[in-house]
């Protein structure tokens, strides 16, 4: 498999991180923790997209996500 790229990794984590946030909130600071959430994990896909594209990408652009996705939501802790 080829490697992740850390802006991918940084990306994903910080949708992740916006999405985390959403538990407990309701009416404007739900709508705005959701928007920055949306903000984000659009980012997260245009970035898979512009990546995948590239012919040294080494997988396919669904690939590409799940390996991202798979390392951000599925990481070890350190020690």
């Amino acid at each position: 498999m080829a490697d992740i790229p850390d802006e991918l990794i940084k990306l994903e984590r910080s949708a992740e991180d916006a999405r985390t946030k959403l538990g407990g909130l309701d009416g404007e600071a739900y709508d705005a923790q959701w928007k920055a959430w949306r903000d984000d994990a659009a980012k997260f896909q245009a970035a898979v997209t512009e990546y995948a594209a590239r012919e040294d990408a080494g997988m396919s652009r669904y690939e590409l996500e799940q390996a991202v996705k798979k390392a951000v939501r599925h990481a070890v802790p350190e020690g």
